[in-house]
């Protein structure tokens, strides 16, 4: 139990201070869609997306800290704990992509798909 809760407080470190070197730039897909946008909405669309993409990460780091965390309180054996893990990571996930735009960034994306 103490090698496994090593483990993964390890593993939450390390994913901590690997997250602000990832969130850097956006996929082909979002820089042709800053490009498809008008003159006036481009700087903005590509915050919006930068901003969702961050979330999202963030998003994620914490659902799988959060899955481990419940995993190793509630007892669970390693592969229980990385099920777990592997729940909030997906979780986190989507929650952080929905909640990490504000209702202008919600506008400009939806007036530049």
């Amino acid at each position: 139990m103490k090698r496994a809760t090593k483990l993964a407080s390890g593993l939450l470190a390390l994913s901590l201070l690997a997250e602000p070197a990832l969130a850097a730039s956006l996929s082909s897909k979002d820089r042709a869609r800053v490009a498809r946008a008008s003159a006036r909405d481009r700087d903005d669309v590509r915050y919006c997306l930068l901003q969702r993409k961050k979330g999202t990460k963030k998003g994620t780091i914490i659902g799988a800290a959060g899955g481990a965390g419940v995993g190793l309180i509630a007892g669970g054996n390693v592969g229980e704990t990385a099920l777990a893990a592997g729940v909030g990571a997906l979780a986190g996930n989507q929650i952080g992509k929905g909640s990490s735009t504000n209702k202008r960034c919600d506008r400009v994306l939806a007036r530049n798909r």
